[in-house]
């Protein structure tokens, strides 16, 4: 299945690109009869440029190399993510701020989230691998920031660059696997690297509890700093002895030169740094205040509360007139939002995130409280989702590839999701057994292996290998704001009932606790099951967590919308350039 096609080097120069830079592209619409193929002498970037220069000068054995490497780097960011997210809890009780979870996971996630599309163009002007070296050095800095923390405040900036970097380094990953592969081949890769979540899931959270009562947290954060930079070294290798080839052999004009003050000021004006700031600040303000509100000396009559929701509101109004009337270059592209495919496919992931994360954020404190699991075993059980769908992926990635299409496929999932989040509102309480919580977590997996392949698969239908890192970004980006609002969601329930529920069911000689029991895990699992705390712990975290499902159905309807409205378009287009898969 390997294939060499030989590119069409067209007359576009460098100035013409930049010239264009930031127009709204087509769209374009796909005849189902005819086979689409990008033009050689279409608009590129450098990125692209340099992408499709290294795909022609490599040979297939270092085609499969990369592949082999850039495996080993997903699979260590991959049981790096499970790790950290079986110790988080721990670590915000650490520091007495049990309830920051979901606080924590909002700002991380917005700015994740948003900074894809700036990341989307790092990558299409500088090239793959530079955008490559600097997630690996976002994870690093973040991991190292979180390893010596000593307050929740430090703790919170270094999730941030680590999380920045994470979901960075997934999509770059993501989106060099694209420039790898055909149209119809490229799930079957996306399906294979998802693979390491099999061995995250159950190495994870063991990892984790060996770490907990062997060392300490900050530990496990930095053997893998060392670990990551050893597997990431031979990717960036390969990449730039490719480069330095192509460039000998005149793929590769030489760029430009200007003055570092002037290209300082185009890169802002091609980033839009306004426009990126406004938009992390608009929804981190508006957000972070759900989750907070409770604490806060007057609730939601605090000054400071009011303030951050009504400047996060104008954050928003003033990005939207700046990206309207002012912006050179649009930070955000809308042109794409007119495709209902796109449409669809992008607010899917955003709803699907919010219903997931809704209910997901506490859930691991949830089963080691409720049914009294260990850290492992707790992590097994949420695991399930990521075990069922990273089975299904590659086995969907050969179906699409000989189906053809992706719209049928995509509306199989539709029940699953909804049986599996529905049920919840039922099993999700205690006296019901353990196994009845994992059904619905293999529902759940099948319908996100489902759209994990096909949601990405029905944008990148739609548009040229040109625009492939943008509408990738797009789609990743609604779905880190989803997220982030479910940590919202979540949050703002946990903060604002739990501690008066805590309160409510805890016995008398107990209810003076509420609040340092609110704060940590720990302390909740003090006492063993069957004691009268234990017991109105367990009662306070049923009731609460009943009202995080019910929100989670609350967005089941559009989650349905948004797939069934998708164009049924086939995997006849030919994007990527090379030796390829």
């Amino acid at each position: 299945m390997v294939g060499t096609i030989t590119p069409q080097p067209g007359p576009t120069s460098r100035v013409d690109i930049e010239k264009n830079h930031g127009s709204a592209p087509e769209i374009h619409d796909v005849d189902e009869k005819a086979q689409d193929t990008d033009s050689g002498s279409e608009m590129k970037q450098d990125g692209v440029k340099q992408v499709e220069a290294v795909t022609t000068v490599w040979s297939p054995a270092m085609m499969w190399a990369v592949f082999g490497f850039l495996y080993l780097v997903s699979f260590v960011d991959t049981l790096l993510q499970a790790v950290h997210s079986s110790l988080v809890p721990y670590v915000t009780s650490s520091f007495s701020q049990h309830g920051l979870l979901a606080v924590i996971g909002v700002v991380a996630s917005v700015i994740g989230g948003v900074s894809k599309l700036a990341i989307a163009k790092i990558i299409d002007i500088r090239g793959h691998n530079e955008g490559f070296l600097f997630m690996i050095l976002l994870i690093l800095i973040g991991m190292i920031m979180k390893a010596l923390c000593q307050n929740v405040e430090t703790y919170a900036a270094g999730h941030t660059f680590y999380w920045v970097g994470h979901v960075g380094l997934g999509y770059i990953v993501n989106v060099v696997l694209s420039d790898m592969t055909t149209l119809r081949n490229r799930m079957i890769m996306w399906g294979l690297y998802m693979s390491p979540r099999l061995a995250s899931t159950f190495g994870g959270p063991t990892i984790a509890e060996l770490f907990y009562k062997h060392s300490t947290y900050r530990w496990a954060f930095g053997s893998f700093c060392i670990i990551m930079v050893v597997c990431a070294m031979p990717v960036a290798g390969i990449f730039m002895f490719s480069k330095r080839k192509a460039k000998r052999l005149g793929l590769l004009p030489e760029k430009e030169k200007r003055p570092f003050w002037e290209n300082f000021k185009m890169r802002l004006v091609e980033f839009d740094f306004i426009g990126m700031v406004l938009t992390i600040a608009g929804f981190s303000l508006i957000l972070v205040p759900l989750n907070i509100a409770k604490t806060a000396p007057n609730g939601w009559a605090t000054g400071y509360i009011i303030a951050m929701l009504v400047v996060g509101v104008v954050c928003l109004g003033l990005f939207a007139v700046w990206e309207k009337y002012f912006a050179k270059v649009c930070f955000f592209p809308f042109h794409y939002l007119t495709d209902r495919t796109i449409l669809g496919a992008c607010l899917l992931s955003f709803f699907l995130n919010i219903s997931i994360f809704a209910w997901d954020t506490y859930y691991g404190s949830y089963l080691q409280v409720v049914h009294n699991l260990s850290i492992s075993v707790s992590g097994y059980t949420l695991n399930a989702f990521s075990v069922t769908s990273t089975i299904l992926a590659p086995f969907i990635g050969l179906f699409l590839r000989w189906y053809g299409r992706y719209y049928w496929p995509a509306v199989a999932g539709i029940p699953f999701c909804v049986l599996g989040t529905a049920l919840l509102i039922h099993f999700r309480q205690p006296g019901h057994a353990l196994g009845y919580l994992v059904m619905c977590q293999v529902f759940h997996g099948v319908c996100g292996g489902i759209w994990a392949m096909t949601a990405p698969l029905a944008i990148m239908t739609t548009v040229t290998h040109q625009e492939l890192a943008v509408v990738l970004a797009l789609h990743s980006m609604f779905g880190s704001i989803g997220q982030a609002i479910g940590f919202a969601v979540s949050g703002a329930i946990w903060t604002n009932e739990l501690p008066g529920r805590l309160y409510y069911e805890l016995p008398d000689s107990a209810k003076a606790q509420s609040r340092v029991i609110f704060g940590k895990i720990t302390e909740q699992m003090r006492y063993p099951i069957g004691n009268p705390v234990r017991d109105g712990v367990i009662r306070a975290y049923a009731y609460v967590q009943r009202h995080m499902v019910i929100a989670g159905c609350a967005f089941l309807p559009a989650i349905i919308v948004c797939v069934v409205v998708w164009r049924n378009l086939p995997l006849d287009k030919k994007q990527t350039k090379g030796t390829v898969f």
